[in-house]
């Protein structure tokens, strides 16, 4: 499943959040739903904008013989996304 980055203009955050390319994400509310954080301070309603990354798909084959962060004592993410701040 492809992965996509959305920023808050109203509190300048960016969240990765994976989900199916026919999926639409609009607000604050919904990307903070998916993502598995908490709203904070910012209004449900806010809107948010999808980045121009083009979604990307990440298999384990991609990753040749490198372990993901969190299995080498990086930083990891939770299962269906990182905050970026």
């Amino acid at each position: 499943m492809p992965t996509y980055d959305y920023l808050c203009p109203s509190n300048g955050r960016v969240l990765e959040v994976r989900h199916s390319m026919s999926e639409r994400l609009n607000t604050w509310a919904e990307l903070c739903e998916l993502a598995e954080v908490d709203l904070g301070d910012t209004a449900p309603e806010a809107p948010i904008e999808r980045l121009a990354n083009g979604g990307q798909i990440v298999s384990r084959g991609s990753l040749g013989d490198k372990q993901p962060p969190c299995q080498v004592g990086g930083a990891c993410c939770g299962a269906r996304a990182c905050g970026l701040d």
